[in-house]
C-alpha cells in the first residue's frame, strides 16, 4: 500500500502520496523535509540495504488535510482544511510593482479565508513598474504607504478618491482592500536598502543610494535631510556600501535616527581600519549630532529602551554593565569618547593660537590641535598635586592646569622647520592659521581603568592674536 508522508503546514497537513513505495514499515530518509515538493530518494529496507526511490507523478498525488495523518475521524487541528482551485496554467509570474491580498479573516465568527486568492476578484493592485520593484510596505492608519526603489506613494486603505474635473479629490468609502495610489513629490525612494527604514509617529526615514541620500517621509512630504551639513559625507558613502550594509532604526531612549553604512573590508586601507560609519539625526537641532563606534545588524526600540542586535546577541544600550562603570563599552570592546570641532574666530585673519581651556570635568586630554599650516603637541589630562615637589614637577608636564574651576595650557608647537625659517617648534609660541581643528578625548574605562561617572564637556575655547 502506499504510503503517507506528513508536513505541517500552517493550519493543516500536506500528504503525499507515492505509490512506488509499498512498504512502510521502514522509515524513509528525507533530504529536505522542509518542503512538500522534495520527496524522499530513498530508504533501508529489513537487509540495511538503501532501495532508491523512483517516483512517478502520473500515479503520486498531493492533498491538504486538516486530520492529523489524513486517518478516518483522527483529530482535526486549528480551523479546517480549505477548498482551492488549481489554475490550468500555473507558469510562474514575478509581479515585482504590485501587490495581491487574499480572503479575510475574522476570528470572532470563525472565518479563515487567508488562503484564497480568488482571480474572480479584485485582488490585485499594481503600481508604475517604471519606479522600480516594491521593497517596504507601512500601514499608517487608514493609508498604506509603499517604498519603490525610486519612489515613494500611499494607497488608500478600505475607500478610494473621486476627483472633480478641478482635480480635488474627494474620498469616499468603497468595499476595497487597497484604493487609489497616490505618489509623494520627489523622485526619491528606498532603493535596494528596506534595512534602513525607521519610524518615529509621522516621521518615517530612509535612505537612497542611487542619489546618494538620506530622506524623512512627514506630513509635508519628503525632506532630504543629509543636506544638513553632510552632503558630502553621504554622497562618498552610501554609494559605496555593500548590499544590504545600510541599516537604520529609531533610538526611543535618545530619540534620534541612528544610521549605520557598512563599506565592507575591500575598503580598509589598512589592516584594522574601520570601514563603516554609525551616525545619528536629532529633529531637535534638525542635524547629525554623533558618531559611533559601534556596527550593529540590527537596531530596535521597545519601552524607552533602545536595543542593537551584533553576531547573533541582543544588546540594551546606555546601560553600564554589571559590576562595571565604564563607558563607551560596545558589543565587549572598550572605546573612548572624542570631540572634534574647529576653531574659526575671523576667518579671513591670519592667527596665532596661544592657549587652549574647557569647562567641564577632569580628564579630558587634547590629542591634537592643527591649523592649515601647523599642529601642536598633545596635552594630557590635569593632574592633582598633594605636595611641593609634585605641584614643581606638574608645572614642567605639558597638561591642563586647573584655576578657578577652569582648565587651562599652553599650545606648544610640533610643525617641523620651513626652508628659510629661524624659529619654529617649541621655540616659536603657539601655532599660526587661519583655522584650527581640535580633537579632545576621555578615557572611559580602557587598560584597566574604571570611569566612576559621567564626564562632561562644556565648553572649549581658545586664547589667539592676529598674526604680525
Amino acid at each position: 500500500m502506499a504510503v503517507a508522508i506528513e508536513l505541517k503546514y500552517f493550519n493543516t497537513f500536506w500528504l503525499k502520496k507515492i505509490a512506488s513505495l509499498t512498504n512502510n514499515e521502514n522509515k524513509p530518509v528525507f533530504n529536505n523535509p522542509l518542503f512538500p515538493e522534495n520527496l524522499p530518494l530513498s530508504y533501508v529496507d529489513e537487509n540495511d540495504v538503501t532501495v532508491a526511490i523512483v517516483s512517478d507523478n502520473t500515479t503520486d498525488w498531493l492533498i491538504e488535510e486538516s486530520r492529523i495523518r489524513g486517518g478516518y475521524n483522527n483529530s482535526t487541528v486549528d480551523l479546517g482544511v480549505k477548498a482551492y482551485l488549481v489554475e490550468d496554467d500555473p507558469t510562474q509570474s514575478n509581479k515585482f510593482s504590485s501587490l495581491i491580498h487574499s480572503g479575510i479573516f475574522n476570528s470572532r465568527t470563525g472565518i479563515n479565508s487567508t488562503n484564497q486568492f480568488s482571480v474572480a476578484e479584485d485582488i490585485t493592485r499594481s503600481i508604475d513598474p517604471a519606479n522600480g520593484s516594491i521593497q517596504r510596505l507601512y500601514a499608517e492608519d487608514t493609508n498604506l504607504i509603499i517604498f519603490q526603489e525610486n519612489k515613494v506613494s500611499k494607497s488608500l486603505i478600505d475607500k478610494d478618491a473621486i476627483y472633480s474635473a478641478e482635480g480635488n479629490a474627494s474620498v469616499t468609502s468603497r468595499n476595497l482592500v487597497i484604493g487609489q495610489n497616490v505618489a509623494f513629490a520627489g523622485e526619491y525612494g528606498i532603493g535596494k536598502d528596506p534595512e534602513s527604514f525607521a519610524v518615529n509617529g509621522y516621521r518615517k526615514y530612509f535612505t537612497d543610494r542611487d542619489q546618494n541620500v538620506v530622506c524623512r517621509l512627514s506630513m509635508d512630504g519628503i525632506t532630504v535631510i543629509s543636506n544638513y551639513g553632510m552632503v558630502d559625507f553621504f554622497r562618498d558613502n552610501l554609494s559605496t556600501a555593500t548590499a544590504g550594509g545600510i541599516k537604520g532604526g529609531w533610538d526611543a531612549h535618545n530619540k534620534q535616527y541612528v544610521l549605520s553604512i557598512d563599506e565592507g573590508d575591500s575598503f580598509a586601507t589598512e589592516p584594522g581600519a574601520i570601514t563603516y560609519n554609525t551616525l545619528s539625526f536629532d529633529e531637535s537641532v534638525t542635524g547629525w549630532v554623533s558618531l559611533f563606534d559601534y556596527k550593529p545588524n540590527q537596531l530596535i526600540s521597545i519601552n524607552n529602551e533602545y536595543f542593537t542586535t551584533y553576531q547573533g546577541k541582543i544588546y540594551k544600550h546606555y546601560e553600564l554593565r554589571p559590576g562595571s562603570s565604564s563607558r563607551s563599552n560596545f558589543y565587549n570592546t572598550q572605546f573612548n569618547s572624542n570631540v572634534t570641532f574647529v576653531f574659526n574666530g575671523g576667518p579671513s585673519a591670519i592667527k596665532n593660537f596661544q592657549t587652549i581651556n574647557y569647562e567641564g570635568d577632569s580628564g579630558w586630554n587634547m590629542v591634537s590641535f592643527n591649523t592649515n599650516v601647523d599642529s601642536t603637541l598633545p596635552i594630557t589630562a590635569a593632574a592633582s598635586s598633594s605636595s611641593l615637589s609634585q605641584l614643581q614637577n606638574n608645572l614642567m608636564v605639558n597638561n591642563f592646569k586647573k584655576k578657578e574651576d577652569k582648565y587651562y595650557a599652553d599650545l606648544v608647537n610640533s610643525t617641523p622647520s620651513q626652508f628659510g625659517e629661524v624659529i619654529w617648534g617649541s621655540s616659536s609660541s603657539g601655532v599660526k592659521g587661519f583655522f584650527g581643528v581640535v580633537k579632545m578625548e576621555i578615557n572611559n574605562g580602557a587598560s584597566g581603568k574604571t570611569a566612576t561617572a559621567k564626564k562632561e564637556l562644556f565648553a572649549v575655547s581658545t586664547g589667539f592674536v592676529r598674526s604680525s
